[in-house]
């Protein structure tokens, strides 16, 4: 969504279970409830709004002193019979509760018996941003065991029990001599996949306190990222920018790249903030304290989800520009619709849009499903554990 673009945001309540019927109008909205509505303002359906020259998206407002309901402006579509399309972008994004965490699987190690190598992780964030620079870094060095158990020492170093010595320092809690110090534990986990591989595995961020003022924006998209290394040697100071092909003796290869959760409830109630005053016919300004902001109306419930419908279109009454000494600027409308309704509202939204706007198109980020998995660590000791996947 550029910048400039006035925005206006429609959130379906949880409790509207269905589109608003036939017949019916902007002026008959009961409070919240989300329609789309042709040019004579009767309510739109999948089968009458594409003879519309243009529709609007319209929801009924608690307040309604000196304002009616609150209502977008003139949108039409490639499939409306009006004058032109004035339609820029029409897209989705379906709406998915968690996020990818990544994993890394380190294998291929090739240390000859009693090499010192050294294992270093990176890990990079929005929030330890703010309490290290340039990533929050840990390195762990051990000795490759077993001189004796093969042919060829530098062929038959037992990998199975270096795997679980980079686990056991990997795993061991930081000295409790410095209450800043801060263990690999809180930000990963660590596994033996069949005596081969190390898996490393970003666990899900801690959602932080959020404060009370209405006016502030709590909210903030955060990933974690990590960049692995193991190479020969001790831990060194020098900057990871390239590494020393030289010095590797393990490949780490990222199987999984974290991702952001999308449609989430505390992303709306942040734009509902955001829009307020593009739709308050007075009062517009949110103040920090709640009583000045008794126009201010939220229908955004706490926990739920949301896919959300974007349109972005230009004046339809294009005459309204040609004179003066201003900038064009273009709307933008964004529907956000619960995912879990009782019926589906989406697919009924979605029906009548396409039948004017033409396809949507669907920016689906890939949700991520949860799985269990069982890893066994060469010769016979097995765990079990939950593992995020695509």
């Amino acid at each position: 969504m550029a910048d400039f673009s006035l925005t206006t945001l429609f959130v379906v309540p949880v409790g509207q279970d269905a589109l608003p019927s036939s017949g019916s109008s902007t002026q008959d909205l009961t409070q919240g409830i989300v329609g789309i509505f042709k040019s004579n303002y009767v309510v739109a359906t999948s089968a009458d709004v594409a003879a519309s020259p243009y529709f609007y998206v319209a929801q009924g407002r608690e307040n309604t002193y000196l304002q009616a309901s609150k209502r977008s402006d003139k949108i039409s579509g490639k499939n409306n019979a009006g004058s032109g399309a004035n339609v820029t972008e029409w897209y989705k994004v379906t709406g998915c509760s968690t996020a990818a965490n990544q994993i890394t699987d380190v294998t291929g190690f090739s240390a000859q018996c009693g090499d010192t190598i050294t294992l270093t992780l990176r890990a990079d964030s929005s929030y330890l941003r703010t309490l290290y620079f340039n990533g929050f870094t840990r390195s762990v060095t051990v000795q490759a065991p077993c001189c004796d158990c093969g042919d060829d020492p530098c062929v038959d170093v037992d990998v199975n029990d270096l795997i679980n010595q980079f686990i056991a320092k990997l795993t061991a809690q930081a000295p409790g001599i410095n209450p800043d110090n801060i263990s690999l534990n809180n930000f990963y986990t660590f596994e033996n996949l069949g005596g081969t591989t190390l898996r490393i595995s970003g666990k899900p961020l801690t959602v932080y306190g959020q404060p009370c003022d209405i006016a502030a924006f709590p909210f903030e998209y955060d990933r974690m990222t990590f960049r692995t290394f193991v190479y020969s040697g001790p831990a060194t100071t020098a900057d990871f920018i390239v590494a020393d092909n030289c010095n590797i003796v393990a490949n780490a290869t990222i199987t999984q790249r974290s991702s952001y959760p999308s449609g989430q409830a505390a992303e709306f109630i942040q734009l509902e903030k955001n829009f307020y005053s593009y739709q308050a016919g007075y009062l517009k300004h949110l103040y920090r304290m709640n009583g000045y902001n008794e126009n201010f109306e939220s229908y955004v419930s706490a926990g739920s989800t949301y896919n959300s419908y974007y349109i972005k279109f230009n004046e339809y009454d294009k005459s309204a520009y040609q004179w003066g000494d201003y900038i064009m600027e273009d709307s933008t409308v964004i529907i956000a619709i619960p995912v879990k309704q009782t019926n589906d509202l989406n697919a009924g939204f979605q029906a009548i849009l396409e039948a004017a706007l033409g396809d949507v198109i669907d920016n689906d980020p890939d949700c991520v499903i949860t799985t269990t998995t069982t890893s066994t660590a060469a010769p016979s000791t097995t765990t079990t554990s939950s593992t995020n996947i695509p």
